[in-house]
């Protein structure tokens, strides 16, 4: 059995459990079904939507120590049959991915009594006793995980080989557009500080610039709802998106995106569209940083540290990226280099390698 840890919500938006459902959906492919074990009710409701069973916890999910006691009953409800913990027979079982930066040393350690345990990081900052580690994005390189795990027997899965990018990102027949008429704006599932409206009225405060269409993509969890509806409401060239169910057709009908650290960036890359990222939280910092270091794409600096510096920085870049093509056109070519689509199946791979 293949059990997926994961949570979804206002705070860290649904990133975790999007990316998780995309390599469920991988193993389901590979003839294999995955059980989602979230904290609470909402963070379940997202699994089920896409078709995928999950068991509740009812727990918070930043102290994941404390739900350990509920690990049995949980697995046991969604139809598995649970050996005893520990026994060597259940081990070879389940096999347990973890998607959490609420995962401590010591929860990882005995949660290893109920299978074998893979962590998805993103920090390649430091060793965890798990079983195996995966890191997809473009920035991890394997020697600096060979040299934290040295002396241990833990499997490692480094580089954008293995990004989990959704099949509607593949294939997309995208071109580079002479000029920009329609601009993507998305900032992750939450936003609670309205980064979305904060850029949105930097681009519009900026002179000589034509009016444009902005299109918002707004997440079940976003605290702004009403004032961006308002804003919507009074300027007609202002769209907002919610639940998008094909996100690979909207991002190809874009000239231009600007989008916060995360999977967007690689759905982005995957569909060639040419793009500004910052960070909002440290853990995307790597990443973004990395996309303005190789030039891959615009880089617009740190939001949670330099809000204003931030917000300057996007729009300088976004003029920059408006009118010069070449500049959007080397984005395009850089950003289809980074990322082939088959990432979710080589995890899957992976995880049945596991078993």
């Amino acid at each position: 059995m293949f059990l997926i840890r994961a949570d979804g919500n206002a705070k860290i938006g649904a990133g975790h459990l999007m990316r998780c459902l995309t390599i469920a959906e991988a193993l389901r492919e590979a003839l294999e079904e995955a059980l989602f074990v979230c904290a609470d009710k909402d963070s379940a409701a997202l699994v089920e939507a896409h078709g995928f069973r999950a068991g509740v916890l009812g727990t918070d999910y930043r102290y994941m120590e404390a739900e350990l006691p509920k690990w049995e009953q949980v697995i046991f409800d969604g139809g598995t049959e649970l050996c005893p913990p520990g026994s060597e027979s259940q081990k070879k079982t389940h096999v347990i991915l973890v998607d959490s930066y609420y995962a401590t040393p010591a929860y990882l350690e005995r949660l290893k009594a109920y299978g074998v345990v893979v962590l998805l990081d993103d920090m390649q900052e430091k060793a965890y006793p798990v079983d195996g580690v995966i890191n997809y994005n473009a920035f991890a390189g394997e020697e600096r995980y060979r040299e934290l795990y040295r002396g241990t027997h833990t499997r490692i899965w480094a580089g954008s080989l293995y990004v989990p990018v959704r099949r509607q990102f593949w294939n997309r027949d995208y071109r580079v557009a002479e000029t920009v008429e329609n601009v993507l704006i998305t900032t992750g599932g939450g936003d609670v500080s309205n980064i979305a409206g904060q850029i949105l009225a930097e681009l519009e405060a900026q002179e000589g610039i034509k009016k444009l269409n902005y299109h918002l993509i707004i997440g079940r969890y976003n605290p702004h709802l009403k004032e961006l509806e308002a804003l919507a409401q009074k300027n007609p060239q202002i769209y907002l998106y919610y639940d998008v169910q094909d996100m690979g057709g909207l991002m190809e009908k874009s000239d231009l995106a600007i989008t916060a650290g995360g999977t967007t960036i690689y759905e982005l890359a995957a569909v060639g569209v040419p793009f500004l990222c910052f960070s909002y939280a440290k853990n995307q910092e790597l990443l973004t940083e990395y996309i303005g270091d190789k030039q891959i794409a615009g880089y617009g600096g740190a939001y949670h540290k330099d809000p204003d510096g931030t917000l300057r920085q996007i729009g300088r870049i976004f003029r920059e990226f408006l009118t010069d093509r070449e500049k959007r056109n080397d984005c395009y070519l850089k950003e289809r280099r980074m990322i082939d689509g088959g990432g979710a199946r080589r995890i899957a791979e992976a995880l049945l390698e596991m078993r």
